[in-house]
């Protein structure tokens, strides 16, 4: 070590902490003389000393040296691999020449939106079936006539040509399609069943909708768009209720927004929720709580095509821990 330093003997009778001494000395903080003591090489009677409150004695010799800057080794290189995106898996349910019915898992998005997401039920349909490129009337949402919020799960049709799209597409705005959800929502709800009515209109915040309430500026469709939610109570917990939910409107987010308007807003909803409901029971969760389980609609034949689908193994394994 090359460093100057500066010897201090101590000579007052007292005997004093070392800290003390360089506060005294140094008119410093306590705090800044233990900073200086870890700052610095402290040698007391020519012995290293790292200790802030060594006794020191009449007659001991005090040096402070600096320590000496060593740099650290510089980083040794790898190469990292990133592991691919872990993409959720679809179950395609059924197959046929004019359509496609799958399930869609959840935190996949059903298409792609303005953000370009490169993932997405649509993109990878279109791998395995890229005759569904022609289909549609928007080159983003390729065969999507209907949409599942990313956060939910469970059935969806996809039309496989232009033909099936738009006799869909009839189908919903005639709203003769059939979709019947499975729901956990919290609280306890009072009704075995109801309607809710309020309309829905997009609120300040884009990425979100509203429910109008009943009243002459809700029933004003100029605002809003009128939605229909019907519900059937399943089974009552402490704190929660299992619920059938049949949406005669297809508006975006209907169910959850219907479900916070009725004031029981859907288990793990990351997007509407009250803050003095959300509690731990949405982390264990871990997901939305909302699987379309009954979809009904006609092919081009005219007949009647019904399909129906289980809630998924982690949602069937959470309702126990709620008893």
């Amino acid at each position: 070590m090359t460093t100057a330093s500066k010897k201090i003997t101590f000579k007052e009778p007292t005997t004093k902490r070392l800290d003390i001494f360089f506060t005294e000395k140094f008119k410093i903080s306590r705090t800044q003389a233990q900073k200086m003591i870890e700052e610095n090489n402290i040698l007391i009677n020519n012995k290293i000393s790292t200790k802030t409150g060594h006794p020191l004695k009449t007659g001991d010799t005090i040096a402070i040296e600096k320590k000496p800057i060593i740099k650290p080794p510089a980083p040794k290189k790898y190469d990292v691999k990133v592991a691919p995106k872990k993409i959720p898996k679809i179950k395609v349910i059924t197959v046929t020449k004019d359509y496609i019915v799958v399930e869609k898992p959840n935190g996949l998005l059903t298409h792609s939106t303005d953000k370009n997401e490169p993932d997405s039920l649509a993109a990878i349909l279109v791998k395995k079936y890229p005759e569904l490129k022609k289909v549609g009337d928007d080159p983003k949402r390729p065969g999507i006539v209907h949409r599942l919020d990313k956060e939910a799960s469970g059935l969806l049709v996809v039309a496989r040509t232009q033909k099936m799209f738009d006799h869909l597409k009839n189908q919903f705005k005639e709203r003769t399609v059939e979709k019947e959800y499975s729901v956990l929502v919290h609280g306890k709800v009072a009704k075995d069943w109801d309607e809710i009515k309020f309309p829905i209109e997009r609120s300040r915040n884009k990425d979100r909708m509203a429910a109008l309430p009943a009243t002459l500026r809700g029933a004003a469709t100029i605002e809003g768009k009128n939605a229909l939610t019907e519900f059937w109570v399943e089974q009552r917990f402490i704190n929660f209720t299992l619920l059938r939910v049949k949406i005669h409107t297809g508006r975006m987010h209907q169910v959850r927004v219907h479900m916070l308007s009725y004031n029981s807003p859907v288990v793990g909803d990351p997007l509407y929720f009250q803050k003095k409901q959300k509690d731990k029971w949405d982390k264990v969760c871990g997901r939305l709580f909302l699987h379309c389980i009954h979809l009904a609609f006609t092919d081009l034949k005219g007949d009647k095509q019904e399909f129906k689908s289980e809630l998924p193994p982690e949602l069937v394994n959470f309702l126990p821990l709620l008893k």
